[in-house]
């Protein structure tokens, strides 16, 4: 190689895994820093007879070139060069070369652990119940987990060097009761919560209970690739390639995967992986066309979600608001230039933050803090490396050059503090019933966020005097997913005991208002199911009391079930939601 421009950096691990191929270590390093003799061939032929050699011995040797930004004096002829010869030494080790222009590519190229490709499934893909095709499937990505902590204990004698220090629970049940008797595991059973009992279940019922599917991969149907949304991709991406070797099947999955490519379809599968597998695994299969000779077609699966998986939530469009509340042409555009500024992928520059070069910036900060403390154990946690820092921050150099769009956008999107409302405004929108089309006297639009903004953390519980603005604080909660919950149960008993406390009708437009608030506010969270069981029950009651006040009232304000039309989850159609009635009772004269 060329060598008065580029140097060549060999790394080896020497660790106590590589001892035993230490000669063979030195045999290959030999062979690389030998002075070559310019007869015994060109660049080239020597570059290919160590790879012979290399290829011989069963070793590989991945390379990884570092390039930042070119100097002027930068000799190109040789670049290319030097790249020519790794070409050849890539192609006939079957290895390759990987370029980086940064230190953190360089520590994602890095690669400190080599994991082996472990099939997940062997079988046939069946098409149909006479077309089967030989597949192997693996695991394109999988999240690579926080390694587990164990326990250590010190307990154990120190002169014992077979020791392991581990820590071990044991688990004693015992009866409610008080008594001190331990309940052995043949009287003990599983219960599981249904609704507000609990229902056992032995082991023998479960295992009879258990959905045992027959281990294989059917092809269910075809379907545009347009009908698959990004976002229903769940779990880990699977990798299906035809049995290596086998000619047809290679063929079929070729033609397959060609003709959907052709016509932008995608296949749905069922997936049972492994005999005894307790679930099925629904998913998309994309083609994958190679872009070698030498490397077969392929399909890349995803698992799609069922039913009971998607949470769809319903969001106001932002078409709805006021123009104050959307953003003019300067904030547009200055918007436009900060995405523009940040943007990764630059025309003319690689890439910054490619996956496949970009390293876990906690697990790698862990694993060097580990390293550190086997060979200090007192030693202090250390910063932030720089080079992780690039992953979790902003490149501060880009935001310093651009610090003129940094300003602007700062400049059109002003933050300012809201100031503490006084008790009178306070006052004004609590008086102002939800819905309520009043002009007169209602305060700014500001004003009611601020006040939203102060008083939704702070309140846990419908009062009496304002339940609707209560409950239209709780529900708007994002601090605990519990909050939604509570605001609907709350909300509902408030409305029956404000209509068993009602005499003569004097609640009436305060139970109006509150399940108009109920109403909306299930309807937002797509939660119909306590809405109207409440409004059954209502009516129930009122029918039992002859109550006609109530629901004339509602019915003028058209008051309804909620719809399937207005959440998917109801079990009422339009039309079964508007034929709630109640025959009402004439009352009776004193």
């Amino acid at each position: 190689m060329a060598r008065n421009k580029e140097k060549l950096l060999l790394l080896l691990d020497v660790g106590p895994s590589m001892h035993s191929v230490l000669p063979e270590v030195a045999k290959l390093c030999s062979m690389l820093v030998e002075k070559k003799d310019p007869l015994e061939g060109s660049k080239e032929d020597q570059v290919r007879t160590i790879a012979v050699q290399m290829t011989a011995q069963g070793m590989k040797m991945q390379s990884i070139v570092v390039r930042g930004r070119l100097s002027q004096d930068a000799n190109k002829s040789i670049m290319d060069e030097n790249d020519r010869l790794l070409s050849i030494w890539s192609k006939k080790t079957g290895t390759r070369t990987v370029y980086v222009d940064n230190p953190t590519s360089l520590l994602g190229a890095l690669k400190t652990r080599r994991i082996t490709p472990v099939t997940v499934f062997r079988g046939h893909l069946e098409i149909s119940p006479k077309m089967k095709i030989k597949v192997w499937v693996y695991k394109k990505t999988q999240e690579e987990k926080f390694p587990t902590l164990k326990k250590y204990s010190e307990k154990a004698p120190s002169t014992n060097k077979f020791a392991t220090h581990q820590v071990k629970a044991d688990y004693e049940y015992k009866a409610i009761d008080g008594s001190s008797e331990v309940v052995p595991p043949e009287r003990r059973i599983k219960g599981y919560r249904y609704g507000p009992q609990v229902v056992p279940i032995s082991t023998a019922e479960w295992d009879a209970v258990k959905f045992k599917p027959e281990k294989g991969v059917k092809l269910l149907g075809f379907t545009d690739a347009s009908n698959i949304i990004r976002h229903y991709y769940m779990k880990d991406v699977y990798l299906f390639i035809p049995e290596p070797g086998n000619t047809r099947a290679i063929l079929a999955v070729s033609a397959i995967a060609r003709a959907m490519k052709e016509t932008n379809k995608v296949a749905i599968l069922r997936c049972v992986w492994r005999q005894g597998q307790q679930n099925v695994v629904v998913g998309v299969l994309t083609p994958n066309i190679s872009q070698s000779d030498k490397i077969p077609d392929s399909f890349y699966f995803n698992v799609l979600p069922f039913t009971e998986d998607v949470r769809e939530y319903q969001f106001p469009s932002f078409n709805s608001f006021p123009a104050s509340w959307q953003p003019n042409e300067e904030q547009q555009k200055a918007a436009d230039a900060l995405v523009q500024m940040l943007n990764l992928a630059p025309s003319g520059k690689e890439e910054a933050l490619l996956p496949e070069f970009t390293p876990n910036p906690v697990l790698e900060r862990f694993y060097r803090h580990l390293e550190l403390k086997s060979k200090q154990p007192d030693a202090a946690v250390p910063p932030l490396d720089g080079t992780l820092k690039r992953i979790t921050e902003p490149d501060q150099e880009l935001v310093s050059e651009n610090k003129s769009i940094i300003d602007t956008i700062c400049k059109q999107f002003e933050l300012k503090e809201n100031p503490k409302l006084k008790k009178s405004s306070r006052r004004l929108l609590r008086e102002k019933p939800s819905g309520s089309n009043e002009e007169d006297g209602a305060a700014d639009v500001s004003d009611a966020q601020a006040v939203n903004s102060i008083e939704k953390a702070s309140v846990v519980k419908i009062g009496n005097l304002t339940p609707v603005q209560d409950f239209e604080l709780m529900i708007s909660r994002r601090d605990s997913p519990e909050w939604v919950a509570k605001a609907i149960k709350q909300m509902r008993d408030k409305i029956l005991d404000l209509l068993t406390d009602s005499h003569g009708g004097d609640n009436y437009l305060k139970i109006v208002d509150c399940i108009v608030a109920l109403r909306k506010g299930c309807i937002l969270e797509q939660e119909p199911g306590p809405y109207n069981s409440m409004m059954r029950h209502l009516y129930g009651y009122c029918q039992e009391k002859r109550i006609s006040g109530l629901p004339q009232l509602l019915a003028s304000r058209e008051l309804t079930l909620i719809s399937k039309s207005e959440a998917a989850d109801s079990d009422f159609t339009d039309d079964e939601a508007r034929s709630l009635s109640v025959k009402t009772e004439p009352k009776l004269e004193d």
